[in-house]
């Protein structure tokens, strides 16, 4: 169920999705409103959980994490103790950044980021090791054309 949102609280999102480092008058200024009615609007929202949590955006090449696998994941196993497994694992590996499940030929996808080849390969034993999957292929991302955590509000 999505939030009734105003003009107002999708300018504040806007803001804050840009840089939640600002102040609340810098905000408030921004956005042609006041201080106090964009700290409501801001609480209500973190209520609402339209505003989930906030946090800083690292670069992961400076930080050495070069390699970027998007890795297609095809299991012959859809029992519940199967995937309570395969879920876990993901979570508890840190080299995945994002994980969905997908309707089609494939049937989850994930976003891995690494050092490179070779320590995707450990991650990719690790995993194999916890769960059995019938079929992994890993598409090596040769450039980032677009990446954003900036939603369209």
């Amino acid at each position: 169920m999505s939030a009734a949102l105003d003009d107002l609280d999708r300018k504040i999102l806007s803001e804050l999705q840009l840089d939640a480092e600002q102040s609340l008058d810098e905000i408030a200024r921004k956005v042609g409103s006041s201080k106090t009615p964009v700290w409501n609007r801001i609480r209500r929202m973190k209520e609402q959980g339209v505003i989930s949590r906030q946090t800083v955006i690292l670069d992961a090449e400076a930080l050495g994490l070069e390699a970027c696998f998007f890795v297609l994941i095809r299991t012959s196993e859809h029992e519940a103790d199967w995937q309570n497994t395969f879920l876990r694992a993901l979570r508890e590996r840190p080299e995945v950044l994002e994980a969905h499940r997908l309707a089609g030929d494939i049937d989850y996808i994930l976003k891995v980021r690494v050092k490179n080849a070779r320590a995707y390969d450990q991650f990719y034993q690790a995993l194999i090791s916890e769960v059995k999957i019938y079929n992994v292929t890993a598409l090596l991302s040769m450039e980032e054309i677009k990446s954003t955590t900036i939603l369209p509000v």
